[in-house]
């Protein structure tokens, strides 16, 4: 008897989560649970579906009347992305700002993703002084906004690093498309805590026995990381992606300050700014200019929607 009691008590404890799993888990699978995503999914996507109908409707129905009026008299034209892709002058050329965003977007995620998964796998698998103390401290960086670092980083570009009246780092003194390399620099330095931070979550609720047999195999930290913990790690790298990916490209203050405003280095962000004209009339241009602007994300969102919600999910169960 005296043995009997702990067996019931583990049991009751270890069957009491997997009950309240299982009731969330039926609720969220009930027809009333299905009925309001549906309707939550219709009220997210509508504004979105009226941007594409005003996208391609001519200038004098957009400037009239609403876009739900298309159905009762259907006009449709491209004229407005043939304007702000391809003609010249004040109204158009997007696409040449289309590919400066690319080229602004895709290393400023790749790094960030390359540093700080090196980073997490060191803080949460490698023993070393202080390392909890450095782990505290680029927790403590999330906190720090954005806009208190971009003096000290323009600072940093334009003039370099000087202590003592000795200059340690020369200013970068970059010209051109040369300046891409500022902001990748300053929105890699922007997303690394929290990188760092989600990742070593993630990386930290590995199994250990599994490290363990690895390095009794032999394996070294380096060859762990690449054969083991990068596969295991895919869902956590594309949840992270898809949020640095969505907040570079929609980014206007940091490219704008370190790339500047010219042809050959702003972002769309900046061309869509200045697509409404000088009195903000200039709709078509918007619709056409924004719903462009939203392809890519949604590409990148939709493709890598699998990894992204394992990523959020990651860690809610363990054992």
């Amino acid at each position: 008897m005296t043995t009997a009691t702990p067996t019931v008590g583990v049991g009751a404890q270890a069957t009491e989560p997997t009950t309240r799993v299982a009731r969330v888990r039926k609720r969220l699978n009930s027809r009333t649970a299905t009925l309001v995503s549906i309707v939550i999914a219709m009220l997210w996507t509508i504004p979105t579906f009226g941007l594409f109908i005003s996208s391609i409707r001519p200038e004098n129905e957009i400037k009239t009347t609403g876009w739900w009026t298309f159905f009762s008299d259907p006009q449709i034209t491209l004229e407005n992305y043939q304007e702000v892709l391809f003609s010249r002058g004040s109204s158009g050329q997007l696409a040449s700002y289309f590919i400066n965003s690319l080229a602004i977007t895709i290393p400023s995620v790749l790094f960030p993703l390359a540093f700080a998964s090196l980073a997490a796998y060191a803080l949460a698998w490698m023993n070393f002084k202080g390392r909890d103390w450095v782990y505290i401290g680029i927790f403590a960086l999330q906190i720090v906004p954005l806009q208190m670092a971009l003096v000290p980083l323009l600072r940093f570009f334009s003039t370099g690093v000087t202590v003592a009246g000795v200059q340690i780092m020369p200013a970068w003194d970059l010209v051109d498309e040369q300046k891409f390399a500022q902001v990748w620099f300053a929105h890699t330095c922007f997303a690394l805590p929290f990188a760092v931070f989600l990742l070593h979550n993630f990386i930290s609720q590995l199994p250990g026995d599994l490290m363990e047999a690895a390095r009794v195999d032999g394996a070294t930290h380096p060859k762990i990381f690449r054969t083991i913990v990068l596969p295991l790690i895919m869902p956590a790298l594309a949840a992270f992606g898809i949020f640095q990916f969505l907040w570079v490209w929609n980014d206007l203050l940091v490219a704008l300050i370190f790339a500047g405003g010219g042809d050959e280095t702003a972002p769309m962000t900046v061309r869509l700014a200045e697509l409404a004209g000088t009195r903000g009339n200039e709709w078509q241009r918007l619709t056409a200019g924004a719903f462009v602007s939203i392809v890519v994300p949604l590409i990148v969102f939709l493709s890598l929607q699998r990894f992204f919600v394992r990523g959020l999910l990651a860690g809610s169960v363990k054992g």
